[in-house]
């Protein structure tokens, strides 16, 4: 039986994390544990659905945890795995090389 290749380590990081809500749910819970309607909150222009599978293929990948309340109306809170909080500095990374690069990346218009 052959082993599939693993590939390249940053090919591995964006297949877990890629996509434009992965690293904004997992930024927004580096603050804490989360209910569904926090987080829909503080991503602007997600949808309930994106969300939904977004935090499912999270969980799935084990970086966050999906705790469910037996009451009504259901509860349920998400919050980050040791895995998922070992992105703190991948996270970090990004966010200062966004920062550093931000008027090359950005550079003015010149109509103002």
């Amino acid at each position: 039986m052959s082993r599939k290749a693993v590939g390249c380590p940053v090919e591995v990081t964006l297949e877990v994390i890629g996509g434009r809500w992965k690293v904004m749910i997992i930024h927004e819970l580096l603050d804490g544990t989360r209910r569904f309607s926090q987080l829909h909150r503080a991503l602007t222009g997600v949808s309930h659905r994106t969300l939904t599978q977004q935090l499912r293929e999270l969980e799935a990948r084990g970086l966050i945890l999906r705790k469910v309340y037996q009451q009504v109306p259901p509860k349920v809170e998400y919050s980050l795995t040791d895995l998922g909080r070992s992105l703190q500095p991948v996270l970090i990374a990004m966010h200062e090389w966004a920062e550093a690069n931000a008027l090359r990346l950005n550079p003015p218009t010149g109509d103002g």
